[in-house]
């Protein structure tokens, strides 16, 4: 397994020390890949939407799950509407998040993450030297299996914030639920051909997500170009600053802020690609920064549970589509942080 450390301090911690100016760790000499560098503006992608309540119903129901299929099998993404949680409560997260990373330092370093783990407060891992890293403090937490959440790690300021973090893990998995359905309904396989995948106890991470302003923008990168390792990844985005892209066909897109108010951005990880064969696909994505104002997102990772295998559905391998991937187990950390900080999909790497 790869070896892991942390940057001794935060990027708040750096831009308060340095001023505001970039530090050389974070820099792409001669800007990223696929960037604005001549401030000519991506195109703008067109996510497709899907009404979350139209999957299982009676009326529409195959229409809405054709829509699924398509846009997982293209785009590797939708954006969600009629999930189930309510806008006042999409905007209690975004508050609880933004109050959170607007805590002095020290309130936050009590929940500082430990040495050679992932969970807590801090900025990006370094996975490999050398390594470019990421222009963002996190808070990484398992919210479920709830027997295997570490608490000490949970804030407790502001006040609500573990009530309320508590209450957006029911409204997920609930989520959860249906997308694995409807995985395997829009593909005509068994109904439970992705949940008994995943299993009764999945992984569930939320990752919370600052980006704070960056001088230089053009040379830093907030999230390195990536796939998720999830089975999948349910994303609530900043409803006024955008910064997510995504490639497809090997181009880059600005996503907007959520054009649809109240939407969730619902994508593919590695893992719901294996178990489909192929047909959904993990979109690369990555985060750019803002010379101006800050920007936070709330993700989800829906993981499989420890020791599940994980393999293409027998329903979706044939003459006309033989098996594309080999079967992994434990696929985060044995496989996929061995190339994701090389920009790398591990995925590739999977296939027969």
């Amino acid at each position: 397994m790869t070896q892991k450390s942390h940057p001794q301090q935060t990027l708040q911690q750096q831009l308060l020390i340095n001023g505001g100016d970039t530090p050389e760790s974070y820099i792409y000499k001669g800007g990223y890949s696929g960037g604005d560098s001549n401030n000519d503006p991506l195109p703008m992608a067109e996510i497709p939407v899907v009404d979350l309540s139209q999957l299982s119903s009676s009326q529409g129901g195959e229409a809405a799950l054709e829509e699924f299929r398509l846009a997982l099998s293209s785009w590797g993404c939708f954006q969600a509407t009629n999930h189930g949680i309510s806008s006042s409560f999409l905007e209690k997260m975004r508050q609880i998040s933004e109050q959170f990373f607007a805590l002095p330092m020290e309130e936050k370093n009590r929940y500082y993450r430990e040495i050679d783990g992932h969970e807590g407060y801090g900025s990006d891992l370094i996975l490999s030297e050398p390594q470019i890293l990421d222009w963002t403090d996190r808070l990484y937490l398992v919210v479920n299996p709830e027997d295997e959440r570490k608490l000490k790690f949970w804030p407790e300021n502001p006040p609500s914030f573990r009530e309320d973090l508590h209450e957006f893990t029911i409204k997920v998995k609930e989520i959860i639920e249906n997308v694995l359905i409807a995985m395997a309904a829009s593909l005509k396989v068994e109904p439970k051909s992705f949940s008994d995948q995943v299993g009764k106890r999945p992984v569930l991470v939320t990752r919370f997500n600052f980006y704070p302003p960056c001088s230089t923008p053009h040379l830093v990168l907030g999230l390195k170009e990536h796939s998720d390792g999830s089975a999948f990844t349910i994303v609530l985005l900043d409803k006024e600053v955008e910064g997510l892209e995504m490639k497809k066909d090997n181009q880059w897109y600005r996503l907007p802020v959520p054009a649809i108010a109240d939407s969730l951005l619902i994508n593919v990880g590695e893992q719901g690609e294996i178990m489909s064969n192929g047909i959904f696909k993990s979109p690369v994505h990555r985060a750019v920064t803002n010379s101006e104002r800050q920007r936070i997102s709330v993700a989800c990772f829906c993981c499989p549970e420890k020791d599940k295998e994980i393999k293409p559905i027998e329903g979706l391998i044939d003459e006309r589509r033989p098996r594309l991937f080999r079967t992994v187990k434990n696929y985060v950390e044995e496989t996929y942080f061995q190339y994701y900080q090389k920009g790398q999909r591990a995925v590739d790497e999977l296939k027969i």
